[in-house]
């Protein structure tokens, strides 16, 4: 037998026969043990261009061609809050996580602009004991930035808008968490100019009541919410519609989209994904999902036509959890396109993700919690897919569980599912204008003289097919 078709066939094995008989079939693989790097390519279908990753554990972001060599590294200071993306004058724009001064999920602090040679030429902080920038960014066409940010409410302010007394924990109350808070975190929208100057903001403060057009202050969610409900509303994501003037948001804590308008009003003028935030429909109960759509959902993006793309992570979904991405039609409110894998438990990430919708039709998803990004068809099928190999302790060559990487013969120690998370992954093709004029030449492999994964994968799948000429 041939080395290759061995190291085939111990491909196959790897990552379990069923995965690779049927690869039309499969959906995804979210396993316990697999390699990382690029596992599926179809160079036919796949869009072809180049991956911008921003491990949450490194302080490096990472151009990466359909290979999985790095073509451009950014090296920053900080760690990242939580993703960046690649603007069409080349740079980079990055959220930067500063010391947390909440222990909510999503902190950042900071906004960078950064050179392609990494160097900083615009930054803007949210970071003191009243108002902290968290999450998400939108850079907008005039070049101001849309941030999203949280500004505190004491337990005596929130009261006294309506908020039920004893809900909200008091100063020196022992919640479990550090460092110690108190009250109550409203989520707020800020538009900020190149000189920094905020010239524009939005704030659910504003906007409280029992209404559709309002957010009830005493909403929570079924289960028992984190951090004493302190952080009401949690948004997640913030982009905005040139073409409408208006601005599109993700609340997790509400499992709610919403469309505000960008003026001095800020009216809420859709919301989808929760009937039951604001008085309307089923909520769900024990293994019933009611009326609620969307669970723990993030990323929220404009397509144009009317419709919108969300990440719905499918986090404490009464009838089980898993992960899709969903087209929404703003007018009707319904969804007309999702995906999620066949087998619940081969795409599921609770918390973070992302879905984008590429040019040729095909959307990449970033399934935040196994750093596990794939491409998919609007048939649904997988024809690019990838495990981020950046850990918290280093580069590692496989996904393994304690044991095997206390017995993995290369000295990898202590990998879990949860060190090589990404937040969002962006796509962006060759002729991309941030790309235009820079040298992607120089391919750096992450691991020099290691399997090509999806080379080998293809020939076992070739092999064990049983339409294969034997």
């Amino acid at each position: 037998m041939s080395s290759l078709v061995f190291s085939a066939l111990a491909a196959a094995s790897f990552l379990g026969t069923a995965f690779l008989l049927f690869p039309r079939r499969a959906k995804a693989a979210e396993t316990m043990s697999t390699p990382t790097g690029v596992l599926i390519y179809d160079k036919e279908k796949a869009l072809d261009g180049y991956t911008l990753i921003s491990p949450m554990q490194s302080t490096s972001s990472y151009l990466l061609d359909m290979e999985g060599n790095i073509v451009h590294e950014w090296k920053t200071a900080g760690l990242p809050g939580l993703y960046a993306e690649l603007l069409p004058n080349g740079n980079l724009l990055r959220g930067i996580r500063y010391e947390k001064k909440v222990p909510f999920g999503g902190v950042t602090g900071g906004l960078q602009e950064i050179d392609w040679d990494g160097n900083v030429v615009w930054e803007h902080r949210i970071y003191d004991d009243g108002r902290l920038s968290h999450h998400a960014f939108d850079r907008m066409p005039n070049g101001n930035t849309l941030i999203v940010a949280w500004e505190h409410k004491s337990c005596e302010e929130a009261e006294a808008r309506g908020r039920k007394p004893g809900t909200l924990p008091r100063p020196g109350e022992d919640t479990g968490h550090s460092p110690a808070y108190d009250g109550l975190w409203a989520d707020y929208i800020v538009e900020v100019d190149k000189e920094g100057r905020e010239v524009w903001s939005w704030h659910a403060w504003d906007h409280i009541g029992t209404g559709k057009d309002e957010f009830d202050i005493n909403y929570r969610l079924p289960i028992k919410n984190y951090y004493g409900d302190s952080d009401w509303m949690h948004i997640n994501s913030v982009r905005y519609n040139p073409e409408t003037d208006q601005i599109l948001i993700s609340s997790r804590n509400f499992c709610e989209a919403f469309i505000v308008s960008h003026d001095a009003e800020g009216r809420v003028l859709w919301r989808f994904g929760n009937p039951a935030s604001h008085g309307e429909g089923e909520r769900p109960s024990f293994c019933n999902d009611g009326s609620q759509l969307l669970f723990g959902n993030h990323d929220a993006t404009w397509l144009g036509n009317d419709r919108i793309s969300l990440f719905d992570n499918g986090w404490q979904r009464p009838q089980a959890n898993r992960s899709r991405a969903v087209v929404v039609d703003i007018p009707s409110g319904r969804i007309t396109w999702e995906y999620a894998a066949n087998n619940l438990n081969s795409f599921y990430s609770a918390y973070q993700g992302s879905a984008q919708h590429l040019q040729n039709g095909n959307v990449l998803l970033t399934s935040t919690a196994t750093g596990h990004i794939f491409e998919v068809t609007q048939d649904k099928r997988v024809v690019w897919e990838y495990v981020s190999p950046f850990m918290s302790n280093g580069e590692a060559k496989a996904m393994l569980t304690e044991e095997d990487a206390t017995a993995d013969p290369d000295g990898v120690k202590d990998i879990n599912l949860t060190n090589n998370v990404v937040h969002r992954a962006f796509r962006y093709a060759p002729d991309y204008p941030g790309l235009a004029g820079r040298d992607l030449s120089r391919k750096t492999e992450v691991f020099p003289g290691a399997p090509k994964w999806h080379e080998l994968f293809a020939e076992a799948s070739r092999l064990s097919s049983p339409i294969n000429d034997r």
